[in-house]
């Protein structure tokens, strides 16, 4: 049965909370990877048992008690991202160039003491570290045989009127991209594929998707610590955090081939915006107990986020007597989110003057991350049981070299982040490993470091997918991801 009828439907007044956040959103906002100044993303970020470093505010607060003056920092940074996306035997690239400041800082001390050969100090900090950089384009482009994103729009219809779709199936309808089956009832739906049901699919259409995300999540950390005697170094700090976070997806099927129905093409555009504040606290403790070692460990409490998105989707479908279009009007919704708790653990050996190592070790619970509602009433715990199920604990390892020559330092760091989805998943594999080096000077009162960091994942994701499994493909790609981040700190010693 061909549409007789254009429905206006009343779409997303609540189904837009029912599908925006979802398990990406979730380990998006949970992960953590620390980008503050050029020294220490070049030795990997393995700062936990060592401090006198602004991103240890963020990392392990007790690193402000080993400041001896106050200092000042600033450090912008290029970031060259790389994105390589593989589907239907087809590869594809895109690249990003963007400038940020990943960090800026102050230090002073403010109280210091010493009688009969014991000392105490306290020192007071503000430092902005960038905690995760969530900027990337994303190309994806070839040849489907096997199915259609019209698919799923029908699929995910079956079994409801009509005249009750709403979201995405609901503005499918709307714009001839789906339609009722003759003689369903006006339940169960074809596509312009089939000839809304009429005939056998045909595909072998051109499928290109354009993801461009913009954003990132940053701290403000305000920290207070000190130190005793230059043998226990202690801090705390308050984290105030800011995700933003943009995502504009446009996906489009072309095909050549003769179709029955007359389609042509299809362009589908969703776009959402996530803006959004938390704060957590953090505590740590570095203890010296021999001249050459140093032990630190830190505790974060789960960073609690009120997040407000922003959200719109609409389909064009062009056929060869007109185009067909429909969009949702855009909403705006609020919820909280809040991530884990981490545990992070460090050693350090100081040879010397000549060289300095350190390692570090993180544990986390990605699946203890938690949406809730903040007075809509909506109940989110079928999606905080999928983050329960999917997602799981990780040891993340960061190590880290320094070697001095006079005033001239040369470093090395290596992370690895493991593996955040459990073993029944389909990115069962997917870990993170970031290589990093770079070359410093320091002067009485002042310090010029340089940095480069390579951040690279693999990971499989879905175009679309369907909601059981009817079709010998699925309709997902790899993709590769290479960030090459060059830094540079200016520091100002006082």
């Amino acid at each position: 049965m061909k549409k007789i009828i254009l429905i206006m439907v009343a779409a997303l007044l609540t189904a837009g909370a029912a599908v925006a956040q979802n398990l990406d959103d979730a380990l998006r906002y949970s992960q953590v990877f620390y980008s503050g100044t050029a020294r220490f993303n070049s030795m990997g970020g393995a700062f936990t048992a060592l401090g006198a470093d602004m991103s240890s505010l963020s990392q392990n607060p007790a690193g402000i008690g080993m400041y001896r003056s106050s200092e000042f920092s600033i450090t912008p940074s290029l970031n060259f991202i790389k994105s390589t996306a593989g589907f239907r035997d087809e590869i594809t690239k895109d690249c990003l160039y963007r400038f940020d400041i990943g960090q800026v800082g102050y230090v002073s001390n403010v109280y210091r003491s010493q009688s009969a050969g014991q000392s105490l100090t306290f020192n007071f900090g503000y430092s902005f570290n960038m905690t995760n950089n969530l900027k990337q384009n994303i190309l994806v482009s070839g040849i489907n045989n096997s199915s259609s994103i019209a698919d799923s729009w029908a699929m995910y219809s079956n079994g409801t009127n009509f005249r009750d779709l709403t979201g995405i199936e609901g503005i499918a309808f709307d714009a001839y991209a789906i339609d009722t089956i003759t003689g369903s009832g006006g339940n169960y739906y074809g596509t312009v594929y089939s000839n809304w049901g009429d005939e056998p699919s045909i595909y072998g259409q051109r499928v290109k998707r354009i993801i461009n995300q913009d954003g990132y999540i940053g701290e403000h950390a305000i920290s207070f610590g000190g130190n005793y005697s230059d043998k226990i170094y202690f801090g705390a700090t308050i984290g105030i955090n800011t995700i933003q976070f943009s995502s504009y997806s446009e996906h489009t099927e072309t095909t050549d081939a003769n179709l029955s129905s007359g389609f042509k093409s299809l362009t589908y555009t969703d776009y959402y915006r996530n803006d959004g504040s938390g704060f957590t606290f953090k505590i740590g403790a570095i203890v010296k107990p021999i001249d050459i070692l140093r032990i630190g460990i830190a505790l974060h409490t789960p960073t609690y986020y009120k997040i407000d998105e922003y959200f719109y989707e609409d389909i064009s479908v062009r056929f060869n007597d007109g185009t067909e279009s429909a969009r949702n009007e855009p909403m705006r919704f609020n919820y909280a989110f809040r991530t884990p708790l981490r545990l992070l653990t460090g050693v350090a050996v100081q040879i010397q003057k000549f060289a300095l190592l350190s390692a570090d070790y993180e544990y986390l619970d990605y699946g203890s991350a938690m949406f809730s509602q903040t007075g809509d009433g909506y109940d989110y715990s079928s999606k905080n049981n999928e983050i329960k199920n999917s997602l799981g604990t990780v040891g993340n390892f960061r190590v880290g070299g320094e070697f001095r020559f006079d005033n001239f330092y040369l470093r090395s760091g290596y992370g690895y982040y493991g593996k955040p989805f459990n073993s029944d998943q389909k990115n069962a594999n997917l870990d993170y490993r970031t290589i990093s080096g770079g070359i410093g000077f320091r002067a009485r009162n002042a310090s010029f470091d340089f940095g480069y960091v390579n951040y690279k994942a693999v990971q499989s994701n879905y175009l679309y997918q369907l909601p059981y499994n009817v079709l010998s493909a699925p309709a997902d790609y790899n993709l590769t991801t290479n960030k090459n981040t060059f830094t540079f700190t200016l520091g100002l010693r006082f």
